[in-house]
């Protein structure tokens, strides 16, 4: 197992190790509990010498998915170095039949593939699911009844980004790892969060379940890059409303500007010159990036969000 440098998961290595628990587990443990007995990572020595330390061995929990994703995809062997994070979200997606567009953003993709997770379990749900859903939600249009208005309204948020959009992922992401592996995501500890969670568990269950029975003995790996994906999904949206949040509490003046290029495309963007932090996404390939003003941090100055 080695990991393949990859902008996509790049931001696990900012992440602590608390927030790490929950993709580790499933890289480890079926849904029993028990070690996967195709897993390679608890053998590695860096593991080993830093478990439950996750942080200081990212790049071996990054590489495991790695390696998962290229034997989902028929590699027959796990010899060095897997595919990349893009390449197994967009063959999880293709196995969840979404539809999606191969050019668009890994964070694009993501929102997809739990959209339609979204969409499969609202066409499951009672009336008085989607009553009980919008109310505890806090969705805005308290009367909907109607199931494709309340999926138009669920995209709507997810395409607004922000809180509502994290809740909704959570909620969602919850409902899918509760089926999948078991057990529910560790890191939603809030509850404004959790209250919600149990009402997608049926419909999402029901879902994940019918999809299940597709994926033949042939294709066990995607036991492990599903819910793995679904989990990335979640924790990069925290990641990035962590930063959002941070950068927020600063002030700037718009006549300053810095010239800087973009890491993916060599694009030319012009930056505020005194503002501390900013997240920015770049005109022409459409990464999202945090930028760190040199100025006023000992840092690397711009790194993939």
């Amino acid at each position: 197992m080695a990991y393949r440098e990859d902008c996509d998961l790049a931001f696990l290595g900012k992440l602590k190790s608390k927030e790490l628990d929950d993709l580790v587990y499933i890289l480890t443990h079926d849904k029993k509990g028990n070690m996967r007995l195709t897993e390679e990572l608890s053998t590695n020595d860096e593991y080993k010498k830093y478990y439950p330390h996750h942080s200081l061995y990212w790049k071996e929990i990054a590489g495991e998915l790695q390696c998962y994703g290229a034997n989902s995809i028929s590699t027959i062997f796990r010899r060095g170095k897997g595919v990349k994070y893009r390449e197994i979200l967009i063959d999880v997606c293709n196995k969840l039949k979404v539809n999606f567009n191969s050019n668009a953003s890994v964070e694009i993709l993501e929102q997809n593939l739990l959209m339609k997770i979204l969409e499969d379990a609202i066409d499951n749900m009672s009336s008085d699911e989607i009553s009980e859903f919008v109310r505890e939600v806090g969705i805005p249009q308290p009367n909907i009844l109607n199931k494709k208005l309340l999926f138009n309204t669920c995209r709507t948020i997810f395409t607004k980004g922000g809180f509502k959009s994290y809740q909704l992922t959570v909620i969602i992401a919850n409902s899918v790892l509760k089926t999948l592996i078991g057990r529910g995501l560790t890191l939603a500890g809030n509850a404004t969060l959790t209250k919600s969670m149990s009402l997608l568990a049926g419909p999402v269950g029901l879902v994940i379940n019918g999809v299940w029975t597709l994926i033949d003995i042939a294709s066990s790996a995607y036991r492990v890059t599903i819910p793995s994906v679904i989990q990335i999904a979640v924790m990069r949206q925290q990641y990035n409303n962590s930063l959002l949040n941070e950068s927020e509490n600063v002030t700037y003046n718009l006549n300053a500007k810095e010239i800087i290029s973009c890491l993916g495309c060599g694009q030319k963007v012009r930056l505020p010159s005194n503002k501390k932090h900013l997240i920015f996404t770049c005109p022409s390939c459409k990464k999202k990036w945090k930028w760190n003003n040199p100025k006023f941090n000992k840092i690397k100055n711009i790194y993939f969000v």
